[in-house]
């Protein structure tokens, strides 16, 4: 930990103890912008032990809710918090929140929670794998890995070396690596990746067919978006396949089968956007607006303002990873207006 990041650490942990941060949060600074949380998946098994930064426990994401509401902040759906930002009315200590990707984890785990804390939330979904009903690649090649982690792995015709510990976490990073290139190279199929899926786990003794039952790294469905956003949360883009293409006519190819699926299920036409892996470019923004895109979320820290470009919103990322002072000093404001007040370069506006 830098120097810089133990001061400011000290100083939300006085904020805390002294009531500071929370009479910050009430400031006209802060009443001025939005905070944007956003959050991925919510375990139904071990996945936020395999991956923390990707995965939270549901006994995190209660305590993250709890907070929010035991600390009267005012939790609005993403579309009026946007538009009271812009005109000047936001409330104060205003919150959005925000998941991404549509696991069907949502549906099972966090939705109930949400529920119970009357927190409105958007649902950014990627479509592909909505239609496709099986668990996304490469990141179920991940977690096998991860599973797999005190034996070898012997993959002949995919992995062309002996056997691979994979105790190691960045031999399993470069095995991965390798999986995901091969089946790229190949040509491969979802089907295809699936059937991989399998085999990988065979060769690791886990039962794949266990894991495909429970719905483990798996979308939602189309009628558990349909009931999702009947109970009010707001479903929004994500591109079709969670990629981000650089040529114009695959990237509008993106948006256009991503929002024709959605609207199939939902019944409205998404406007509002997140891009995959907080990956974007210039000619993104631009082609964005063309498509009449109204809102577009990053996974770049910080609280949105009117000043900035709605297609290049800021969010604070929440993950299994962090503390509650690491939520709290965002949503306060006040890691913001230390983190702008440490660089003079920076205006406060």
């Amino acid at each position: 930990m830098s120097w810089r990041s133990a001061l400011r650490r000290s100083l939300l942990l006085v904020g805390e103890a002294t009531g500071a941060s929370d009479s910050f949060s009430r400031s006209g600074w802060r009443r001025q912008r939005l905070a944007i949380l956003c959050y991925h998946g919510v375990s139904l098994d071990d996945e936020h032990l395999w991956d923390p930064g990707l995965y939270m426990s549901p006994a995190t994401l209660e305590r993250r809710m709890s907070y929010l509401r035991a600390h009267d902040y005012s939790v609005l759906p993403l579309g009026e918090a946007l538009e009271r930002l812009r005109d000047g009315t936001l409330p104060p200590r205003a919150v959005a929140v925000t998941f991404d990707d549509g696991t069907h984890d949502f549906e099972v785990r966090a939705r109930p929670i949400l529920e119970r804390y009357r927190i409105p939330a958007t649902v950014y979904v990627t479509t592909f794998y909505v239609h496709f009903q099986r668990p996304v690649f490469p990141v179920t090649c991940s977690y096998l890995l991860w599973k797999g982690r005190s034996r070898s792995l012997f993959l002949p015709g995919v992995l062309d070396r002996t056997p691979v510990s994979l105790a190691d976490a960045k031999a399993r990073q470069r095995v991965l690596g390798d999986i995901v290139v091969y089946a790229r190279d190949n040509g491969f199929s979802a089907e295809e990746k699936d059937e991989l899926l399998g085999r990988l786990a065979a060769a690791l003794r886990i039962d794949y067919g266990d894991l495909v039952g429970r719905r483990l790294l798996t979308l939602m469905n189309v009628a558990e978006i349909a009931t999702v956003a009947s109970a009010g949360f707001d479903i929004q883009l994500h591109t079709h396949r969670h990629r981000m293409p650089r040529e114009r006519s695959l990237f509008m190819r993106e948006i256009e089968d991503n929002r024709a699926s959605l609207e199939a299920i939902v019944g409205y036409r998404p406007s509002h956007f997140c891009y995959p892996s907080g990956e974007y470019f210039d000619s993104a923004v631009v082609w964005l607006r063309e498509s009449g895109i109204q809102s577009a979320v990053t996974c770049d820290t910080g609280l949105a303002s009117a000043h900035v470009d709605p297609l290049l919103l800021p969010r604070i990322v929440d993950t299994e990873a962090k503390t509650i002072l690491d939520v709290s000093g965002w949503v306060t404001g006040l890691s913001a207006f230390l983190r702008i007040s440490g660089r003079s370069s920076q205006s406060l506006f």
